[in-house]
């Protein structure tokens, strides 16, 4: 940014004032690009366009891919999280592809996180072929792995984790018959880590580890220790409720995917939102600076322990939600529309997946059919508040108010945000530190929607289930 002489400066203000206009208020000192968006099963190549065209300009941080390894045929989402081989081909695109689109994000401002499935191998009794040609067999991948490479538990009748209160079960015996990968031996450590180092070798930024939870954390920490300092590393511990293994456990080899956020912010929302400043600050949570947080996954998104895109405007007020606050990283879910929980993405006649379109003016409650991209990322509360969170930064929650089926509170001097989850309109007078002066709805869509902040009051009027949002550059 040019910065005016002081002279200028002045002058600028002078024929301002002149003009009967305010002066424009100094921008936030930093933009922050923390916030990352999880792209389920989108294509290499519809990522690239996305992060040039969308992620980037939205002040996006960091996208996250599918898994960028061979995987069995199938039609199902899950074919990915079933390796075949390290090679980086997969329906999703070809090793090309991938680099392409690492250059194509990084030149966007958008760094790129890969999953990494780590900890096991594919699920099939029978022998098969993989997507870029590799033969395998459930315990046999020729050139990386034998059986002597894999955990037979001997801990359940079918070698499958059947208790979760057992530790031995959790990380020792099969995941739904997963050939469970023995980590703990030198072998395997040294092909994992080699096959991160590659991904990194292609402008990789970090890595969501996959399953982090099914191996323990010191297997982890060595396959992960070679790596470049600067490797970003995130571990899916899903916490369970009397169980031995806790996210704690793993915060020395990075940071965790806190699943309680997502779980606890829909009860929030429905009964109590003036408690959303509440999440993350009780027992139950990892520090801020070691957590991602969402609102759901490809995952919670199926099995309904959260929210999901069919619920529409309470969605979209739950991210408005996650980004506006101040615990963990914030993680958006961009996905398609399903009926079936074990649906694939659209697919050509060979099985690659099609290149994701979201076309005019993606929304909550639009009329989706199965297939269809939902595009969350673009919704325009969600990538407004993603834009506006880059503004406010690391300034503080100040003029926190409540009331009913409403919150409000603002960053700092920098923004401000109100959430109406009821069935009525909202109309209140809310202090605000923000300067005095016109301001433009961040989460608005189309011409400017002005409010004005008199001796320090914000005067609003919310529909319900929507949110308003403002912030320091955003003036008419």
């Amino acid at each position: 940014m040019t910065h005016l002489p002081a002279r200028a400066t002045a002058l600028l203000g002078a024929l301002l004032l002149l003009a009967g206009c305010s002066a424009p208020p100094e921008p936030a000192a930093t933009r922050t690009r923390d916030v990352g968006v999880q792209m389920f099963q989108w294509t290499w190549d519809a990522i690239a366009t996305e992060c040039t065209d969308s992620l980037g300009p939205a002040g996006y941080g960091w996208v996250l891919t599918s898994p960028p390894q061979e995987h069995i045929v199938g039609e199902p989402w899950w074919t990915a999280y079933q390796p075949v081989s390290y090679r980086v081909e997969s329906r999703l695109g070809t090793r090309d592809e991938y680099a392409a689109m690492v250059e194509t994000c990084h030149d966007a401002g958008v760094d790129v996180w890969a999953d990494a499935v780590i900890n096991h191998m594919t699920g099939q009794d029978a022998p098969g072929t993989g997507w870029a040609g590799s033969s395998y067999s459930h315990y046999e991948y020729p050139g990386l792995y034998t059986d002597a490479d894999f955990h037979h538990c001997g801990l359940t009748p079918d070698d499958d984790i059947a208790v979760y209160q057992d530790a031995a079960q959790v990380q020792m015996c099969e995941l739904v018959n997963l050939a469970d990968l023995a980590t703990e031996t030198d072998h395997v450590r040294d092909t994992t880590t080699a096959y991160l180092e590659d991904l990194l070798s292609l402008g990789v930024d970090g890595f969501r580890i996959d399953a982090a939870k099914h191996m323990p954390p010191e297997d982890i920490a060595a396959i992960v220790a070679g790596l470049p300092e600067g490797a970003g590393i995130a571990q899916e511990v899903i916490r369970g409720s009397g169980e031995p293994i806790t996210p704690e456990q793993y915060l020395a080899n990075g940071r965790v995917y806190e699943f309680a956020w997502g779980k606890d912010v829909q009860g929030v929302l429905a009964s109590s939102p003036e408690r959303v400043l509440d999440l993350g600050t009780t027992s139950g949570y990892v520090p801020s600076d070691d957590a991602v947080i969402f609102v759901d996954n490809h995952d919670t998104e199926r099995n309904g322990s959260t929210l999901s895109y069919s619920d529409a405007g309470d969605y979209a007020l739950a991210t408005v939600l996650m980004l506006a606050g101040t615990y963990g990283t914030p993680a958006v879910y961009t996905g398609y529309a399903f009926s079936d929980r074990d649906a694939g993405p659209p697919q050509d006649a060979e099985g690659a997946v099609l290149d994701a379109s979201c076309g005019a003016a993606p929304g909550p409650g639009a009329d989706l059919a199965d297939g269809d991209w939902v595009c969350q990322h673009r919704w325009p509360a969600i990538a407004g508040m993603v834009g506006w969170r880059s503004i406010v930064g690391d300034a503080p929650v100040v003029d926190d108010w409540s009331e009913g089926s409403a919150v409000a509170f603002g960053r700092g001097e920098r923004g401000f945000v109100v959430v109406n989850s009821g069935d009525d309109e909202l109309h209140a007078e809310l202090p605000t530190s923000l300067p005095d002066g016109d301001y433009c709805d961040v989460l608005a869509t189309g011409d400017c929607a002005s409010s004005t902040v008199r001796d320090g009051v914000l005067t609003v009027t919310v529909p319900p289930q929507t949110a308003q949002a403002w912030d320091v550059t955003a003036r008419p």
